[in-house]
């Protein structure tokens, strides 16, 4: 973990992931509403050990230091909490920008997030004009706040054909929007596929939705 300074002067912690071998740009890894966990460390690692720079801000260290989440019982309630009561959703991006801002000298830079990260990835897509292209997991923004407006890079977005939380409906809608830079993909899986440390992952569907993610990256510059 590093210390960077956002926007508003607070410093928070940033897991930071070297590439090995040949550095293929930077990426910015948005963490679920659970934090910059082991899981999400991992996640990390693994896209260092493909090339990318990775960087993974502690998105609710203002509101709760060092805060780390399983998935259930008080700290899923915190994490709930944190991510729709205390935390504001734009600072999310401005974070993420932040990141990108210090990425961005040394080649392409590339977005994925999950759940939370997942908006918070589409939404960069759409308002930042330094991403080259984004992966967005499960993010139930994607489909209702943030459906209308095209990405303006290159932008996948991943849903479960079964999550309880993100209705079809809503991502059929999406579908229907034909965004030209926009590719849905749905899966037959449950929220949080990607997670093997959560009851719904699906591995099938957690390797397909990473092989896509990393053709979209390559074929964007990394």
């Amino acid at each position: 973990m590093i210390r960077m300074t956002m926007d508003d002067g607070a410093e928070i912690a940033v897991y930071h992931a070297r590439p090995t071998g040949e550095r293929c740009g930077g990426l910015v890894l948005v963490q679920e509403i659970f934090g910059v966990t082991d899981h999400i460390r991992e996640l990390c690692d693994e896209y260092a050990a493909d090339g990318y720079e990775v960087l993974s801000p502690a998105l609710f260290d203002r509101e709760h230091p060092g805060f780390e989440s399983d998935y259930s019982g008080p700290q899923f309630q915190r994490a709930v909490q944190l991510a729709r009561e205390l935390h504001p959703f734009e600072q999310s991006l401005k974070d993420a920008q932040t990141c990108v801002d210090a990425l961005k000298s040394k080649g392409p830079v590339f977005i994925t997030g999950f759940c939370y990260g997942g908006s918070v990835a589409w939404r960069m897509a759409q308002i930042s004009p330094d991403v080259a292209a984004a992966s967005a997991y499960y993010g139930s923004l994607v489909p209702t706040m943030f459906k209308d407006e095209a990405p303006r890079c290159a932008a996948i977005a991943h849903f479960g054909r079964f999550d309880g939380g993100i209705p079809m409906e809503g991502v059929e809608a999406l579908i229907a929007k034909e965004h030209p830079t926009a590719q849905i993909f749905v899966y037959e899986a449950g929220h949080g596929f990607n997670s093997d440390r959560r009851k719904d992952y699906h591995e099938p569907s957690a390797e397909l939705a990473r092989e896509c993610t990393l053709m979209l990256f390559k074929a964007c510059g990394g």
